[in-house]
């Protein structure tokens, strides 16, 4: 038998009921997750709030900041001159010390990031969409918008109910951005290269300096965080890609240099000018 056919059985039977319940165990952990989050007041007024949200901005330029070293190339003025909307991402706020430039948003879902960095979320203004986990770290206020992710490199179209991580926060800001309507994005600072090498998603102790972020302190001085998974990246990266595409909207790569490739090329001063 030529056990390298699909659609060979490796079993003499056929047994529906096996294959249904592999799909519920596939899908169970997140449908358990997010019905455990519908029951808290929090997800209620988040889906409220992010529906007010669905195409505010439609037919409208964003940007995405990534935080690669390559950030600190952009010329914060021009870009608060342009009045395009942006989306910070994690730490951004450790920009602020050097340019009076602030987001129109700011976007976080990872874990350690959100437990790292919830002293800035309690206390600024900028509206912040944030994982829904992030519940007992972040006070829910007007700002807040608590948004249901999941560990799925599916695209979400309407961020009301769930997003999918992705293997990046650049995913979920993606995703947001389509929600919004936006029909031109643009990335920056979005290197796809890290100085620290080892397994994908591995938590490791952080050294004395940063190397792979636009701050020195980005994770530095003994926190823990999570070594990027890459080829997952790309994976949601060209899913995205295609989603935009299939819908007549237009994703682009504005980062100085950096090896992300999946994505077409430009300047962020030609984004902004066209």
């Amino acid at each position: 038998m030529d056990q390298s056919n699909p659609h060979v059985a490796t079993s003499p039977t056929l047994n529906p009921y096996k294959r249904l319940l592999g799909v519920l165990f596939e899908v169970w952990p997140d449908a358990k997750d997010r019905l455990r989050w519908d029951l808290q007041p929090e997800s209620r007024i988040s889906r409220q709030r992010m529906q007010a949200w669905l195409n505010r901005h439609q037919g409208k330029k964003a940007v995405i900041l990534c935080n690669g070293p390559s950030l600190n190339q952009v010329d914060f003025d021009a870009l608060a001159r342009s009045g395009v909307f942006t989306f910070g991402l994690n730490k951004i706020n450790l920009l602020f010390n050097r340019t009076a430039f602030r987001p129109s948003c700011i976007v976080a879902v990872n874990q350690l990031v959100l437990e790292q960095n919830a002293g800035y979320y309690n206390e600024t203004d900028i509206p912040l969409f944030i994982a829904h986990y992030a519940k007992d770290l972040v006070k829910m206020r007007e700002n807040v918008h608590f948004i249901h992710s999941v560990f799925q490199r599916k695209f979400a179209r309407d961020c009301s109910i769930s997003v999918g991580q992705g293997a990046t926060v650049t995913n979920v800001a993606l995703q947001l951005a389509f929600h919004m309507g936006f029909s031109d994005v643009a990335l920056v600072g979005c290197d796809h290269s890290f100085a620290e090498k080892g397994p994908a998603n591995k938590t490791v102790t952080a050294g004395k300096v940063d190397h792979s972020h636009f701050d020195p302190n980005y994770f530095a001085g003994g926190v823990k965080w999570q070594l990027p998974d890459l080829l997952q990246s790309e994976v949601s990266y060209t899913v995205a890609r295609e989603v935009f595409e299939a819908h007549g909207r237009r994703l682009v790569n504005a980062t100085e240099g950096g090896k992300l490739e999946i994505f077409e090329r430009t300047s962020l001063n030609e984004f902004l000018k066209a």
